[in-house]
């Protein structure tokens, strides 16, 4: 079986949770990290019986054993670490969002396709299995065609768990920029691209002051909006609705409705955060069958929703238990085997372009149509990876 050598630039908590995974698929091997401090990339390294820790990002990508690079860095540096690997020849998996701007993140998406290399973004939560069996209900028309979906990400902030939540707050932050990519991946996995949005935003406080007890009480000056509606409309003719917000205290939205012309797919969590960035959780259908109308005024006749078994797998409720770095696995048997990655660059891109529209939208009071395209991503099997055959050895 082929393998690629991974190199990973940026050993934040999260980082351990991406090694150990990807530590259980033949496809990739993680050969090394990398960070702002060499002894703690030693630590990290040694942590997981890693062969190499690099002093820096530069030698890291500069490594002829490295093949892929796996970008965890911090949002602001995205666009120089990621532009940095291609022109260096590595492919390259990042973080969200692919880069802090749209004009940050267009020469990588260029460079990388004129020099025959593959770029995948996070999130990878919609290939987990209650996103996938919500992808099968609309595949088989169990909703009809659709008409629209809602989308709802809305919290009270990160500054009450968060040990340095500064940079929600700051240029690039916000709440569609940080938690609203794993929703509008979501959308888009699900729907197809969008032909044309706006927006309207607010921010509701100058300061907002930290709860966590290192720091309790220092304050955190606002530069971002905060509470952020969208209107979205598909190029399959559905239109949306998503509301980000750092502004609310408590809701009982579900985080994402899909509504069809036959029914209701309904993804629900009483935790605000516990949605489609998550892998795993319940599938609720409503359909003609089971929501019969009787009567004047109306009533229905049965209340109950039908819960879908999710047999995927990748099926984790748990923010200690999930499966990030599928995304990968899957671009690294996609260039395998010649076909398109599921996590990819121009959905990352387009997913980019359109939250940015919409916070332009809110400034400049205008719908703004959307110039990127991308493939709807492919389901993901039931039985991934053990469905992906490598055609032919493969070295590299």
């Amino acid at each position: 079986m082929p393998k690629f050598r991974v190199g990973v630039i940026g050993i934040g908590d999260i980082s351990d949770v991406y090694i150990e995974n990807l530590g259980k698929y033949g496809i990739v091997e993680v050969i090394g990290c990398a960070g702002r401090d060499l002894r703690k990339a030693q630590e990290k390294a040694s942590r997981h019986g890693l062969p190499k820790a690099y002093s820096d990002a530069a030698e890291l990508i500069a490594d002829p054993d490295v093949d892929m690079v796996l970008n965890l860095t911090v949002p602001a540096v995205h666009a120089e670490l990621n532009l940095a690997a291609i022109v260096a020849g590595k492919h390259v998996y990042t973080e969200k969002p692919l880069a802090a701007t749209l004009t940050e993140a267009r020469p990588i998406i260029e460079l990388a396709a004129a020099k025959g290399l593959r770029v995948g973004s996070a999130p990878d939560t919609f290939l987990g299995g209650r996103l996938q069996t919500c992808r099968k209900l609309i595949d088989e028309g169990r909703i009809g065609t659709i008409v629209g979906a809602g989308a709802f990400v809305v919290s009270h902030g990160h500054e009450w768990h968060h040990p340095n939540p500064e940079f929600f707050y700051k240029p690039g932050g916000g709440p569609l920029l940080d938690i609203g990519p794993y929703y509008m991946t979501a959308l888009l996995s699900l729907l197809g691209p969008i032909v044309r949005c706006g927006g309207m935003a607010k921010k509701t406080f100058c300061q907002r002051t930290i709860e966590t007890q290192e720091r309790f009480g220092q304050n955190i000056e606002v530069e971002v909006d905060t509470h952020v509606t969208g209107l979205l409309e598909f190029e399959s003719g559905a239109i949306a609705t998503i509301i980000a917000s750092f502004d609310v205290w408590d809701s009982e939205l579900p985080r994402i409705e899909i509504y069809g012309t036959e029914g209701t797919i309904c993804i629900g969590d009483i935790d605000p955060l516990d949605g489609p960035n998550l892998f795993g959780g319940e599938v609720l259908l409503r359909t003609r069958e089971t929501a019969r109308w009787k009567g004047l005024p109306r009533q229905l006749v049965s209340n109950e929703w039908e819960r879908v078994p999710v047999v995927h797998r990748f099926n984790e409720s748990s923010h200690r238990e999930n499966s990030r770095g599928i995304g990968l696995v899957d671009m690294a048997y996609a260039i395998v085997q010649g076909r398109e990655e599921r996590a990819g660059g121009k959905m990352a891109f387009h997913s980019l372009e359109v939250m940015e529209a919409i916070l332009e939208s809110a400034r400049d009071g205008n719908f703004h149509r959307i110039e990127s395209r991308f493939g709807r991503p492919a389901p993901l099997p039931a039985d991934f990876p053990d469905s992906e055959a490598i055609p032919c050895p493969v070295r590299f």
